[in-house]
């Protein structure tokens, strides 16, 4: 009874739309602090949802019924055929991603100060991950899988790179390269899945304590006043499976957990942007403010195939188990650097290869023999920039993502994708993985020349599902900023956004526990704020 009553209720102190990673962690830490807290989630709950819940599941969430299922725009450098995953179900990506679980690294970080993200400094946010209650934990010796053992081994005699058994305990800043089995945010025994729903709103709710959780509900337009100190949200209007709208009001603050792609997106169709992009779309202007949906990032990935002398076994945790991070020297060789990765690897027990099976079916290849291992190097800091936008005021229109992969004039991700490609390939001509693979079948022994081989790495690659800095921090007086460093978005009270869109630069490592750590710091500043006097 008190649910349902709750969940007809239209007023509430606070509004978190979008339960997904930053989503649902936010709106239990809030609803801990005693705030009353509403939690809105387009998709269902993901209590009773099997796929959701073990980790090795995580593909079969992926272009299923909870997947919005985004398309990309045609790539004018890179893969035109890109889909991106967004998951639309409590607990939202980490539903459906393979956690692996890094720590953002010093660097990364003090670049976000640097770009005007003040108080986002190392010694403010680290200390937030030891809070965290998702369990992160170095792969358990059970799921390794002995293949990928044999990667690593080969991986760190290839490249002179150290083994690691530790990932988060800081020794990546002083040095950053290595290769091993990752840390990964699943309880090995169970391969229950690190999703902030399942270690935050479930238990909280289970004890009575929780937010309220409205599933089933579409955020489709933030409602804004105009008062006599300026622009506020004051609420968001929701639309059910049904078409039925209604209008729900926040007291205190509406908070965009949206993601990447969303939270510009509901800006835009909410009149919040670029004054042409508005326009452009026959959307009335509540707010000129043109860095809505600029600085898309994410990290582009490559792949490697060969033929395995027998069927690998299966034995994981997620899958994407293992790999190497590691920083280049001006050569694209395994050095220093300045200080902080330039290409992370992937050792998949079971290749993700739909982009390089088109690619060869195209041309009237072979398709890939059955047995087949792969590393998949990716760009660990991207410096091409993208965009996300809406083309009408309609909710059900998609969003237009073009990613403008490899476009950055200096050429760098170019460059860091094609070093990672040949890296990959020394790695497979050493012991013990040598003894086992029988020839290279994708992109092929016979493609060995620059420009051919980055033609197709850049024709065939792949997103990590890391979309990230489309309403990036930084101060009142930047263009390019959305929110300041508190996380309210400039020229609006009341709002505020919480999620990978406020990346100033996307991190060098999968980013999946920043996007926590934002979460977690949302909730102290809100705190901070709504606690003072």
């Amino acid at each position: 009874m008190a649910e349902t009553a709750a969940r007809s209720r239209d007023t509430f102190d606070f509004l978190v739309v979008g339960g997904g990673t930053a989503g649902s962690l936010l709106a239990a830490r809030l609803a801990e602090q005693g705030r009353d807290v509403a939690l809105i989630e387009w998709g269902p709950d993901d209590e009773h949802e099997p796929r959701a819940r073990e980790l090795r599941r995580w593909d079969e969430m992926l272009e299923g019924e909870y997947d919005l299922d985004y398309r990309s725009e045609p790539n004018q450098r890179g893969n035109s055929h890109i889909r991106l995953a967004r998951l639309r179900i409590l607990g939202g990506c980490s539903t459906a991603n393979t956690m692996i679980s890094w720590r953002p690294l010093r660097g990364d970080l003090d670049e976000w100060v640097a770009l005007g993200a003040k108080g986002w400094d190392p010694d403010t946010i680290l200390p937030l991950y030891d809070r965290l209650r998702t369990p992160i934990q170095p792969v358990a010796p059970a799921d390794r899988n002995p293949y990928v053992a044999d990667v690593v081994t080969s991986a760190s005699a290839a490249l002179g790179l150290p083994v690691r058994e530790r990932w988060n305990d800081g020794r990546l800043d002083e040095s950053p390269s290595g290769v091993g089995f990752f840390e990964v945010g699943y309880t090995a025994e169970t391969n229950l899945r690190a999703s902030t729903s399942i270690h935050y709103v479930h238990p909280a709710r289970a004890q009575g304590r929780g937010p309220v959780v409205l599933t089933g509900l579409r955020a489709v337009r933030i409602l804004f006043e105009h008062e006599a100190d300026g622009l506020r949200a004051r609420g968001i209007r929701v639309r059910d499976a049904d078409g039925a709208q209604r209008d729900l009001h926040a007291a205190a603050e509406v908070v965009l957990c949206a993601g990447a792609i969303d939270t510009p997106r509901l800006l835009q169709l909410s009149g919040v942007g670029a004054r042409q992009v508005l326009q452009d779309a026959n959307i009335p202007v509540v707010l000129d403010l043109p860095g809505v949906g600029e600085n898309l990032q994410d990290h582009v990935e490559g792949l490697v195939v060969w033929e395995a002398r027998r069927v690998p076994p299966t034995t994981c945790a997620s899958g994407w188990d293992a790999g190497a991070v590691l920083s280049l020297d001006g050569d694209g060789e395994p050095g220093e650097g300045d200080g902080r990765p330039d290409v992370l690897m992937h050792f998949p027990v079971e290749p993700w290869a739909v982009h390089a099976e088109r690619f060869l079916d195209e041309r009237g290849a072979p398709p890939l023999p059955a047995a087949t291992v792969a590393i998949a190097p990716n760009v660990a800091r991207p410096h091409s920039r993208g965009r996300v936008w809406v083309r009408s005021g309609d909710p059900d229109a998609p969003p237009a993502i073009d990613f403008r992969s490899f476009t950055d004039p200096d050429g760098h991700d170019e460059a860091m994708l094609l070093a990672g490609v040949r890296l990959a390939r020394r790695i497979a001509s050493v012991e013990p993985m040598k003894s086992w693979v029988t020839r290279e079948v994708f992109p092929g022994p016979a493609v060995t020349g620059d420009e051919e081989l980055s033609a197709i790495a850049r024709a065939t690659h792949q997103t990590v599902y890391h979309p990230s800095g489309t309403c990036r921090i930084g101060a009142s007086g930047d263009d390019t900023a959305v929110v300041g460093p508190d996380l309210q978005v400039h020229g609006i009270r009341g709002l505020r956004v919480a999620d990978a869109s406020v990346f100033p630069t996307l991190t060098s490592v999968n980013p999946v526990v920043t996007v926590m750590l934002v979460a977690e710091r949302a909730a102290d500043l809100i705190a901070s704020e709504h606690d003072q006097g």
